[in-house]
């Protein structure tokens, strides 16, 4: 537990794990035991559209339990880590407000981190640089950001080059990891970590992108791809990429499943890394 020793601070319970832990079950049992409501702590379930890529929690088996942060934007537009600080910080206030317990469950790890800790300043958009940048690839991007900023590269999926620009813009304009602006509110943090055994998770990872693909997900990326075109789809994550790349007829549809299998087990690898992290 992290406590704070101000007296306005507001007790959380914040619930974290690599994908396919269970976070979101564990959410809804913790909500129904502590009066609460939960915030999701997800970059890509804000989207509206982004369903069964995203595992978003169905209507039907939320149990009732007001589900904040989901559906608030359209796949054409972004959200960002100051979006959700700003977001989270007025939700948290108006559930403590009305004596229920706020509940964070999620695997934006970074999204938790700024709430908590403090967002890094502004950084402008620096268009020479993202011209520099343009004709690098991910792979690049990445091994650029390892050097000049390992910490933060570890954080990110290597495979998202919108982000990965970000964070070179950032490391270009400050050098070095700027302070944080720190958080309007302090709070008295109840953690619960859900990290289940590998080879456990492996098989829920598997389980549950066998059952994605029996339940539409080509179809969903088809209708997100034709929406916002090729570019925005390979921001919204490993699924959607992955998939896109057989709807372009660059891979075979049996090479779906093992391709997203690996992708997601290197995602849930270095989700495992910042839980020890948190742990030391």
């Amino acid at each position: 537990m992290i406590a704070s020793a101000a007296m306005s601070a507001i007790p959380l319970v914040i619930i974290i794990g690599p994908t396919a832990s269970g976070k979101s079950a564990r959410a809804i049992a913790e909500a129904q035991k502590r009066n609460g409501e939960i915030i999701s702590v997800d970059s890509r379930q804000v989207y509206r559209t982004l369903d069964i890529g995203t595992e978003k929690t169905p209507l039907e088996a939320r149990a009732g339990i007001p589900h904040h942060l989901i559906d608030i934007r359209e796949p054409e537009e972004t959200y960002s880590a100051g979006d959700f600080v700003a977001d989270a910080t007025a939700l948290i206030r108006d559930i403590h407000a009305r004596g229920k317990t706020p509940i964070l469950a999620g695997g934006s790890h970074f999204y938790i981190d700024a709430l908590i800790h403090g967002l890094t300043p502004e950084t402008p958009v620096n268009e020479h640089l993202r011209t520099e940048l343009a004709s690098l690839s991910s792979e690049e991007l990445y091994t650029r950001l390892q050097a000049l900023d390992p910490k933060r590269a570890q954080e990110l999926d290597p495979k998202n080059p919108r982000r990965l620009v970000r964070a070179l813009e950032i490391v270009a304009q400050h050098g070095t990891v700027p302070k944080r602006t720190p958080p309007e509110d302090t709070y008295v943090c109840e953690w619960i970590v859900i990290n289940p055994e590998p080879e456990v998770l492996k098989q829920r990872i598997d389980a549950r992108l066998e059952d994605a693909l029996a339940h539409g997900l080509i179809e969903e990326v088809a209708a997100v791809r034709a929406r916002v075109g090729d570019a925005r789809l390979q921001e919204l994550g490993l699924e959607y990429r992955i998939v896109s790349e057989h709807l372009r007829g660059e891979r075979t549809k049996e090479s779906l499943f093992p391709a997203l299998s690996a992708a997601l087990w290197q995602y849930a690898r270095r989700q495992k890394a910042w839980l020890r992290k948190l742990a030391s």
